[in-house]
């Protein structure tokens, strides 16, 4: 990431952008939450979200350079922090954020070594930052049948909902189906239940 993030610095958004999100996002999110934007690259999601009025947005990402960037460019903009983390150990308190927010993250953990232990470790992390009640938002081009073993994990306790978002058409005009599964991305909304009580 380091290498890709010093020789391209334009910013990049994989999938889509705030205006293809957000007629879904809103039922979830309020400007008043803690967001936590997971590996958050150089995408302009956050600036999107802020200019909107979720002034308190935590940005991690694993790539210190990425994060420097990010840091200068938006130093501007209060309640809105680039910190360099790695998702696997988020320094943070438990029960920091109402959302947690991730745009291909999940998809690129997958897509490396040790994918499944490192996905495990990030949704362990992700969970315990969730308030109760907190939503994990996990924006994917991974189908259900490939995602829902991770995030339908007892230990979470979540309760998973699968939406889709049609892919934006890239200088195309052919129209699509929507229920074309190739044509869409799904996004996983991951209710965390309240904490059960001990007996």
């Amino acid at each position: 990431w380091e290498e890709r993030y010093t020789r391209d610095r334009e910013p990049f958004d994989w999938y889509q952008r705030w205006t293809g999100l957000k007629d879904t996002l809103v039922a979830y999110i309020q400007q008043n939450h803690t967001i936590l934007m997971l590996g958050s690259g150089n995408s302009r999601l956050s600036e999107e979200m802020w200019e909107e009025g979720f002034h308190n947005i935590t940005n991690i990402d694993i790539s210190q350079v990425v994060t420097k960037a990010m840091q200068e460019k938006y130093r501007d903009k209060p309640g809105m922090t680039y910190v360099q983390m790695d998702g696997r150990s988020i320094e943070m308190p438990d029960q920091s954020f109402n959302i947690v927010l991730d745009k291909a993250t999940l998809d690129s953990i997958l897509c490396g070594e040790g994918s499944t232990h490192n996905a495990q470790k990030v949704l362990s992390e992700v969970s315990r930052v969730l308030v109760p009640n907190g939503v994990y938002i996990a924006i994917s081009h991974g189908q259900p049948s490939y995602r829902l073993t991770y995030l339908q994990r007892p230990e979470f306790g979540w309760t998973v909902q699968v939406k889709t978002v049609q892919k934006p058409m890239m200088g195309m005009t052919a129209s699509l189906s929507a229920d074309d599964k190739d044509n869409v991305h799904y996004i996983y909304i991951c209710q965390k239940g309240e904490p059960s009580d001990p007996k």
